[in-house]
């Protein structure tokens, strides 16, 4: 089935714009076991697309793959729970790319098996279907679409949970098998500028990294606090619209956020940290009936003894911080240092960040790239090529770190790799049955309140 990964294994080189819309959702084929061939003709050479939950990072996905230069692109159908959203999508995209976007009334499909039938519009080992509802029904339409023979290019994070990110795993390997390629929205692994700042850390210019920061700091944003279910709404749709809100949909604000600085942090440490301990809070609640922490701060240990430490806060009226450090024993690596881009990646000779110890800085000539956009270049480009691209296995591995520091913070326990791969709590282990009017993975009390985690009363599972 799967082997363990490595907390410390080598990585491999691996959105948030356009519309501000929060996206959601949620025939097996005939083509199990058979290996795809390259199929693009001359007379016929344009890309398809489809979308499961276009709702903000849905839309701005399809954007970046409309506007992809190397490849004629088409928008074919689109798949969601809120009919609202498909329109919303919809109308914004056809304004912008016009007769790129050729999705019908008859290809607009609403409902839990809407995947399904948005599949159905795209072609075996051509086509890519995009993959952006909460992360929580990624491994079901992930497996749909391996047997239908598609591409695929998803959102981070990819599991909220070790039982998820073993079945993703596994299903990375039947993907490569069939010779399908897959992208995933980690998108700050295709930055030119970050992948010049490891190639010199690896050079040794920083010396070796003994320890590494990371903050994402920052006011109440998408959906991470929620009011109460409004009168009549269906507590599982609720729950879906809300799905920063709640951990078995996104993993909370800790997986579906803070996923990119932490991934960065290891990319350039060139590993996986194999344990973790936290802590973290709620504050000033009100009425807010979400199950996050108001703030995160988690000690990772890599297997070398190093540590990277992660700092996240989502409070009003606090600084702000969006960044991310590498200390060495030669010197100090800016990853980033006010978003996701541009990086302003830089090198400082000593550990002090003044203009006269700057080593080497990303160059001035000319933009940096946007990494939103490259990654979606870098996808067309292997399947016009045909050559290997599975970015799944990193993702699953940046996923279940997510879930090492979250679950740490909520239990108050020291939480170790094996710990999570190896970890039974499934958060949805109904996803696949869920119904537009039936129970939600997780229910309120009768004050309609959802239980949250209790660092050190709840001490093996997140509430």
């Amino acid at each position: 089935m799967h082997d363990s990964p490595s907390a410390d294994s080598a990585l491999s080189t691996s959105r948030r714009g356009f519309l501000k819309q929060s996206g959601t959702i949620a025939a097996a084929g005939a083509l199990s076991g058979v290996t795809l061939p390259h199929v693009f003709a001359a007379e016929d050479n344009t890309m398809q697309i489809a979308v499961a939950g276009p709702g903000g990072r849905g839309t701005g996905a399809c954007a970046n793959a409309l506007s992809v230069e190397s490849a004629p692109m088409k928008l074919v159908a689109m798949a969601d729970v809120f009919e609202s959203r498909i329109k919303s999508s919809y109308e914004g995209l056809k304004g912008k790319f016009g007769d790129k976007v050729d999705v019908p009334g008859n290809r607009k499909y609403v409902g839990f098996d809407a995947y399904k039938k948005a599949m159905d519009a795209l072609r075996p080992g051509k086509d890519i279907f995009i993959l952006t509802t909460p992360p929580a029904f990624r491994w079901l339409m992930f497996k749909e679409a391996i047997e239908r023979g598609l591409h695929v290019f998803m959102e981070k994070p990819i599991a909220v949970d070790g039982p998820s990110g073993r079945r993703m795993w596994d299903l990375a390997d039947q993907a490569s098998a069939k010779n399908l390629k897959v992208g995933v929205g980690l998108m700050i692994r295709h930055c030119k500028t970050r992948k010049e700042l490891f190639n010199r850390i690896k050079d040794g210019q920083i010396g070796d990294i003994v320890a590494m920061r990371a903050y994402r700091m920052h006011g109440p944003v998408a959906s991470f606090r929620s009011t109460r279910k409004p009168e009549g709404e269906s507590e599982t749709l609720f729950q879906i619209r809300r799905f920063h809100s709640f951990l078995w949909a996104s993993g909370g604000a800790f997986s579906d956020y803070y996923i990119h600085n932490i991934d960065e942090c290891c990319w350039m440490k060139d590993a996986w940290p194999v344990e973790a301990q936290a802590s973290g809070g709620r504050h000033f609640r009100g009425e807010n009936v979400d199950q996050n922490f108001d703030n995160y701060s988690v000690e990772y240990t890599f297997a070398d003894g190093s540590k990277l430490f992660f700092y996240g806060r989502c409070m009003e009226g606090c600084n702000d911080a969006f960044a991310s450090y590498a200390h060495g024993s030669k010197g100090l690596a800016v990853i980033s240092s006010n978003s996701h881009w541009p990086s302003s990646a830089r090198i400082y000779k000593g550990q002090k960040m003044t203009n006269s110890e700057i080593a080497w800085r990303a160059p001035k000539e000319g933009p940096e790239l946007d990494p939103y956009q490259v990654e979606w270049q870098d996808l067309v480009d292997a399947i016009r090529n045909n050559t290997p691209y599975n970015e799944v296995k990193r993702a699953v591995q940046a996923s279940l770190t997510c879930v090492m520091g979250r679950k740490a913070a909520h239990t108050g326990q020291v939480v170790t790799w094996d710990d999570v791969w190896n970890g039974t709590e499934e958060l949805a282990p109904n996803v696949a049955n869920l119904t537009m009017d039936g129970p939600a993975p997780v229910m309120p009390d009768a004050n309609g309140r959802y239980p949250v985690p209790q660092p050190g009363i709840n001490k093996k599972t997140e509430y």
